[in-house]
This record gives structure tokens, C-alpha cells and sequence, in this order.
């Protein structure tokens, strides 16, 4: 494999439109002034190499022994699974969130172990609610906690559950309808209300009830966070070198990264080309509006010889007296050793780096428009979250890109 990481491909002012022979001589000079350059055909051309771009060139290099090109627009490949050591503790962190894998799927279990080791990991998360730190999702000990009850088992759990639970006569039309109706309003206002304003930057009632139906609830004492997932692991020397071991070391797999496929498109021919990149910027020609996404922002904090900042690795802060949704401390995964600690406040945001659709009636029916253009579009096969404006967990993207696979392979 060969992957160039010096230098963008292209000036980025350089517009797409009045293509010449110059734009073709810059072309030229600035690919081969690298020691590797892209060629002129590839079967197959991959935008991004995040986990739905590499799972694809993996099976297509490996399975059919096609050439295929990935062209990344950040300098580092696996999309926001991306870690590294931090140079000042020693610690591997995750560049763009925490990422847990977690799946019931033996096909994509069996698939990532041929690229890394995993270790055994279960994760849980605690919220600060009330001064106190409480299972989430909530469970018997949470209520027992927050409100001073004593609740012993299922059934009382159930049955309290029932007696907050607030009935409608119809199926909740918005996220706060959702949330009231699985867990009542003293649980809704103190947990669900004020974190969902903070992630989405819109009240629970101005959100599909999509939002809140995914967020589990249990009546029993179990606080694992994935309860119902059998494979639950973390790669052992980290994300970054799971993909290395997907996409890098196969000789028919070319990766460019800091390259824009608008700059290269007009310049090498794709058998097929895979599209993983935000739909409206492929179709950003039409004028349309704009997709919406939450962002984040990562606050980065050491603590210089400190053995831990908080108690477990996640802790949510659904609290609107504070602007952040969660603090992430990731010397706790998979106990790694430092004689200090580091963690990120996360806050979310709108603008900036696009991680979750969101779900109101403007943005669906818009993506619906910019589906029916992608349905049209020859030789290319929109794959992955963005282009899907969906939100994938890990384990959805890798199954989706071999099934997309699949589908290609066998030509339905």
C-alpha cells in the first residue's frame, strides 16, 4: 500500500469550474512532486477513510483484487475512530469522542480480528444529577438514589415506573412526549430535558421522538451501558492501527490523505466509485440548503500527577446549569498506566465538524430530495453516515459496508 501524507493535492482556491491545460500541468507537477502520485484509472475510487471507505477497499482489494483509490480530506485515515498518544501523560486518546464497540453481529466480530487483537471491555457511565453520581441508563439504583426510595426488584421497579409514566392518547409526536411517556416528568425534567437541549441545541419537544425512544431504561440493578450486545471490546493498541492494518498494508490500496476528491475527480477515471463524505456537498452545485449536524467540541485538560479526575471513564452532565454534555477520561479504558491523567469536556455545537443528523421534518425532507439525485447518479454508491444523513453505531457502519459489498459483488 501506499499512502501520501505530505501536502494537499491542490491549491484549495482552485475552483471547479474553467478547468485547463494549466489546472492539468498543476495537477501533474503537484502529484509528482510527492514520491507516489495518483494514477490515471482505478476499478475502484473511495471517498474517505473512515470506517464505511476502508471496510469497502479492504473487500474489494483483498476479495476481487481490484485497484482502489481512497482520497482523504483530514491528514490521518480512520474518520472520527481516530487515536493517538498523548505526548504529555502517555495516555491514548480519541481525537473526535470516545468510541465503545459493541455489537451482536458474529460476521463483523469475525471481521475486525483479522486486523487487530481486542480486549474485553464493558462500558458504563455515571451522570452527576443532584450532587450525586448515578447509573446511566437509569435503573433501580438510580431512582433509589435520586429520590430517596428503596425500590428492591423488578416488579417494584415496573410498577413505580407505571405510576410516572404520563399517558396520551396517541403515539408521541416529539422527543419530550417520548421521554414522559417511558419515564415520567421528575425523571424527564432531571435528565433527559436539560441534556437534550445541550447535545442538540433544540428542547425535547422540537425533536422526532426518535431521540429519546433510543435512550434505554431498566428495571433492574444492571448498569452496564450496552446490556443487551454479546461482543463488547476495545482494539487492543488502539483504532488507529486497526485501520492501519485494514487499509494500509495491501498493495492494491493507494490513500491519500489532506487530498479533496472535488479537486481530483475531473482528473482520474473510477470503475466505481464509493461516495462516504456529507451528501449536500457532493450536490453542493444545486444551491440547496445545507444539511443540518450537531458538532462537537473537545475542551482537552491535564492533570500532572493525578491518578484519576473522576470515578469511571464517562460521566454525563445533564444538568443546564453547566454548558457541557460529558466528560471523557480515558486513561480509565482499558486501565492504562500513567503517573498522570488527562480528559476532555465535550460540549456540543452547531457548525464545525458534522457528527448527528438531526432529525426534524426540514432536514428529512430535504435529505429526501438530495436522495432522489443520488439514486440517479451513475457508477456512484452513496455508503456511510454522512451520505446517508444517518447516525451509524461502529458495528452498523462495518455491516453496511459489507453489505453494500455484497450487493456490488453479486450485481443486484
Amino acid at each position: 500500500t501506499m499512502i501520501m501524507f505530505s501536502h494537499r493535492m491542490f491549491d484549495p482556491l482552485l475552483k471547479e469550474t474553467n478547468r485547463s491545460v494549466e489546472d492539468d500541468k498543476l495537477f501533474q507537477t503537484q502529484t509528482q512532486s510527492s514520491n507516489k502520485q495518483i494514477k490515471k484509472h482505478y476499478d475502484i475510487c473511495i471517498v474517505g477513510a473512515g470506517l464505511s471507505g476502508s471496510v469497502l477497499a479492504e473487500q474489494f482489494a483483498s476479495s476481487l483484487h481490484k485497484s482502489v483509490l481512497i482520497v482523504e480530506k483530514r491528514n490521518h485515515i480512520g474518520g472520527n475512530c481516530h487515536d493517538y498518544i498523548d505526548p504529555q501523560t502517555g495516555i491514548r486518546v480519541n481525537q473526535y469522542g470516545a468510541h465503545l464497540f459493541h455489537t451482536n453481529s458474529k460476521r463483523v466480530w469475525d471481521y475486525i480480528h483479522r486486523f487487530s487483537e481486542w480486549t474485553d471491555y464493558e462500558h458504563r457511565v455515571l451522570g452527576f444529577v443532584k450532587g450525586k453520581h448515578v447509573p446511566i441508563p437509569v435503573n433501580i439504583d438510580t431512582i433509589n438514589q435520586l429520590f430517596d426510595l428503596n425500590i428492591k426488584d423488578s416488579k417494584e421497579m415496573d410498577q413505580w415506573l407505571e405510576h410516572e409514566q404520563v399517558k396520551y392518547d396517541h403515539e408521541p409526536i416529539n422527543s419530550e412526549e417520548m421521554a414522559m411517556s417511558r419515564v415520567g416528568k421528575r425523571l424527564y425534567e432531571l435528565i433527559f430535558k436539560g441534556y437534550t437541549f445541550k447535545q442538540w441545541g433544540r428542547y425535547p419537544a422540537e425533536l422526532g421522538p426518535e431521540v429519546t425512544s433510543r435512550i434505554p431504561v431498566r428495571n433492574d440493578r444492571d448498569d452496564r451501558y450496552f446490556p443487551n450486545d454479546i461482543y463488547q471490546a476495545l482494539p487492543s493498541e488502539g483504532y488507529t492501527k486497526f485501520f492501519e492494518n485494514m487499509i494500509l498494508n495491501h498493495h492494491l490500496i493507494d490513500v491519500f490523505t489532506e487530498t479533496d476528491y472535488f479537486d481530483i475527480k475531473d482528473h482520474v477515471q473510477c470503475g466505481q466509485t464509493f461516495y462516504t463524505g456529507p451528501i449536500d456537498s457532493y450536490y453542493a452545485a444545486t444551491g440547496w440548503p445545507k444539511l443540518e449536524y450537531r458538532s462537537l467540541n473537545f475542551e482537552q485538560q491535564v492533570a500532572l500527577n493525578t491518578e484519576y479526575f473522576q470515578p469511571i471513564s464517562v460521566v454525563n452532565h445533564p444538568s443546564p446549569e453547566t454548558n457541557f454534555t460529558r466528560i471523557v477520561e480515558y486513561k480509565h479504558f482499558l486501565n492504562q498506566k500513567s503517573p498522570h491523567t488527562i480528559y476532555f469536556i465535550e460540549t456540543s455545537k452547531s457548525g464545525g465538524e458534522p457528527y448527528y443528523p438531526v432529525p426534524n421534518k426540514r432536514n428529512k425532507d430535504l435529505y429526501k430530495k438530495y436522495q432522489a439525485l443520488a439514486e440517479k447518479e451513475a457508477g456512484v454508491h452513496f455508503v456511510g453516515r454522512l451520505a446517508n444523513y444517518k447516525y451509524f453505531n461502529m458495528d452498523e457502519a462495518i455491516l453496511n459496508a459489507l453489505k453494500t459489498f455484497d450487493k456490488v459483488q453479486s450485481g443486484s
